[in-house]
């Protein structure tokens, strides 16, 4: 994973979540357009598991993820509702939220010099799961992020894959895609 060294941004293990991509991304660029991907392959909108993860990944490193998520088979989560933290970050809540925690705690214990948001958010039962839809600021609040996703929430997300993206300015892209069991279409 040479690749990314001497890139600024960082790895993270993330969930894709195909229903909100557009949305997320057309968000993405009104902020940053340097954020957004030209690789076809890469989500926008996902939950983060882990990350910041680790920059130059080896062969070992991705053996250990995917010892991981083979003791792990594909769920379904529910997105329902749009909240916001206290800090303005507005966001897709998934429910159940459990077996996404235990997720990010099984790679978190797996690679315990990463842990999840660099340790800034270490609450019990760890980081709260939840796909980034938008910030609140002038003109947007809660019910217009709940208003603009419109009909693209509920939704059900099956869970059955983990990327390894890389996120950076005019660098963003998917690195490798690891599949939980039961989870690859064949």
């Amino acid at each position: 994973m040479r690749e990314t060294a001497l890139l600024p941004g960082q790895a993270c293990l993330t969930v894709p979540v195909p229903r909100l991509e557009d949305w997320v991304r057309e968000r993405t660029a009104h902020y940053d357009d340097s954020f957004v991907s030209t690789d076809p392959t890469f989500a926008h909108a996902h939950l983060t598991l882990l990350a910041p993860w680790l920059a130059e990944p080896v062969a070992a490193d991705l053996d250990r993820v995917a010892d991981v998520l083979a003791a792990v088979p594909a769920f379904e989560v529910a997105l329902t509702r749009v909240t916001a933290f206290p800090d303005g970050l507005v966001h897709a809540v998934p429910e159940p939220d459990a077996p996404l925690r235990a997720l990010t705690a099984a790679l978190a214990a797996a690679f315990p010099a990463c842990p999840p948001y660099g340790g800034r958010y270490d609450s019990t039962g760890g980081p709260v799961p939840h796909v980034t839809l938008d910030r609140v600021g002038a003109g947007t609040t809660v019910d217009s992020v709940r208003r603009s996703v419109g009909d693209l929430l509920p939704a059900v997300l099956r869970v059955d894959r983990v990327d390894l993206q890389w996120w950076g300015n005019h660098a963003c892209r998917r690195l490798h895609t690891w599949w939980l069991p039961s989870g690859r279409v064949l």
